[in-house]
């Protein structure tokens, strides 16, 4: 299989190395050339890509030719200033799609297109992003779904690995709000196993939550990775109001009959 990844970054760099030791052709696009070596060094084919809202700058069609599938994996990077810039930016793929591409698209989303309304949350539940980076992944879910009925969506929870854990942020820090909330998170090697499944099983059209299946609160398990990690606690404000939600991965689970392998 030929695999165009946009966006080699934390995710799709050692997704694409993953890919390519399994036997796949897998074409990765950084933002500059001084990254490239890091994609050669892990067997993707490298280009220099830059998506604004403005077009495309770079080799689009050498990237797109002859692959099966693209993998949106294009951080969003929000801020403000920005309202609508990243629906503007998949609007660009999509529009330089039609002259260079497939119809199978893999997007990367993330369960912030969920209110946090205290319920467990299932495919079945309507978005409702309270959060613009929230609002604008949903605007393109549903430009990228018009665009190919072969478009599958895949909402990851918060990602985690060993260069990549959020207390390292919270630790000594004080009065955190919203201590009983739980956590919805997974590990990077569960995403990268997730999407080699969805490849390998043409799993096209489809809508996926993952999390990993376990959500202590937001204070015991900061509290506990903390203590495993040598750091000062955070500290939680005492009120024992909720606002969260639990991202249910059971669908995942049983269409792909997939195991988790990373605790998180």
């Amino acid at each position: 299989m030929k695999i165009a990844i946009l966006g080699c970054g934390w995710l799709g760099l050692p997704l694409g190395s993953v890919l390519h030791q399994k036997g796949d052709t897998v074409n990765g696009s950084v933002t500059s050339p001084e990254k490239t070596g890091d994609l050669v060094r892990k067997g993707i084919v490298p280009f220099v890509i830059r998506v604004s809202r403005n077009g495309i700058e770079g080799p689009f069609s050498d990237f797109m030719r002859s692959a099966d599938v693209l993998i949106i994996a294009l951080p969003p990077r929000l801020r403000k200033a920005e309202s609508g810039s990243f629906v503007q930016k998949i609007s660009t793929v999509l529009e330089a799609l039609d002259e260079n591409g497939t119809d199978k698209i893999l997007f990367i989303s993330s369960t912030s297109v969920y209110a946090d309304n205290n319920t467990t949350v299932t495919e079945h539940t309507r978005p409702e992003p309270e959060r613009e980076s929230g609002k604008q992944l949903l605007a393109c879910e549903t430009l990228i779904r018009n665009y190919s009925n072969r478009a599958t969506i895949l909402r990851f929870g918060g990602l985690i690995a060993e260069d990549r854990q959020p207390v390292y942020h919270l630790s000594g820090k004080t009065g955190i709000p919203n201590g009983m909330a739980p956590v919805n998170l997974i590990h990077r090697d569960d995403c990268i196993g997730i999407i080699r499944e969805i490849l390998r099983q043409e799993q096209w059209g489809m809508t996926f939550n993952a999390t990993y299946p376990r959500h202590p609160s937001r204070k015991a398990y900061y509290t506990e990775k903390a203590i495993e990690l040598g750091l000062v606690p955070p500290d939680f404000s005492g009120s024992t109001t909720v606002r969260g939600k639990i991202i249910s991965p059971a669908y995942l689970s049983d269409t792909l009959q997939y195991e988790f392998q990373r605790d998180i």
